[in-house]
């Protein structure tokens, strides 16, 4: 058993599974998930678990290069916007419907219980060397 990091077996094995060039789709509750990506549930409960925890242990675990977000965040969820700047310098702004275009290219998505809108984020991951 790990001891540390995302102790979800479903999700700690997908991100072993990620390479280079990879894109996570870390969402919200009400983001359509497309057909195609593997997808890993966390969503409990509205609110829980929420997308900054889910990010920032997604951080914690990958390499990424940077990430695409949607520009409507910025009116409508500032908290959220907010938190992508300070934790992604390489951001990306999209419009949400472009967004949901390019996370049909996703290899993971990620779904957390967030309740608040624009949410979601595709993060591309790096390699660590």
């Amino acid at each position: 058993m790990k001891k540390a990091g995302i102790l979800n077996r479903h999700l700690s094995g997908a991100l072993a599974e990620l390479g280079h060039g990879d894109g996570v789709l870390v969402c919200d509750a009400g983001m359509p998930i497309p057909d195609g990506p593997r997808v890993v549930d966390l969503a409990f409960r509205a609110g829980v678990p929420s997308f900054a925890e889910v990010l920032d242990g997604m951080l914690a675990e990958l390499v990424v290069e940077g990430g695409t977000a949607a520009e409507e965040v910025r009116g409508a969820n500032p908290a959220t916007a907010e938190l992508l700047d300070t934790r992604l310098p390489e951001l990306h702004l999209v419009t949400h419907e472009k967004l949901k275009e390019l996370s049909a290219g996703a290899r993971l998505v990620v779904r957390t219980g967030e309740a608040r809108p624009y949410a979601n984020v595709l993060l591309n991951c790096g390699v660590f060397f």
